[in-house]
């Protein structure tokens, strides 16, 4: 079993291999059924942001909001999705900025 697992594209992958984390490049379609299969085997699932635009929100949600596995969002090496602004999104909720 795993300690750490990456979904995301080739390049991060070969990436992430080096360093000894399981790797998987999902292809278009199989993206929540990698993550599942992350999640069962793994104590942390890193997930590019790229993999995870494709993934139901809903789904992606709940993985993020889980604490067992540890799902965390990391960024794409093409740059193409941004990973999200917590803090800013925090702010907005607490009322500190529009």
């Amino acid at each position: 079993m795993p300690l750490a697992y990456y979904l995301g594209d080739e390049i991060g992958a070969a990436g992430f291999r080096l360093v000894g984390v399981a790797t998987r490049v999902p292809t278009e379609g199989e993206e929540a059924a990698a993550l599942a299969a992350a999640r069962a085997e793994a104590k942390l699932v890193l997930l590019s942001t790229a993999v995870a635009a494709r993934i139901d929100e809903a789904e992606l949600s709940r993985a993020l909001a889980a604490f067992s596995p540890l799902t965390m969002l990391v960024p794409d090496t093409a740059g193409k999705v941004e990973l999200p602004d917590i803090a800013s999104r925090l702010r907005r909720q607490l009322g500190l900025e529009p």
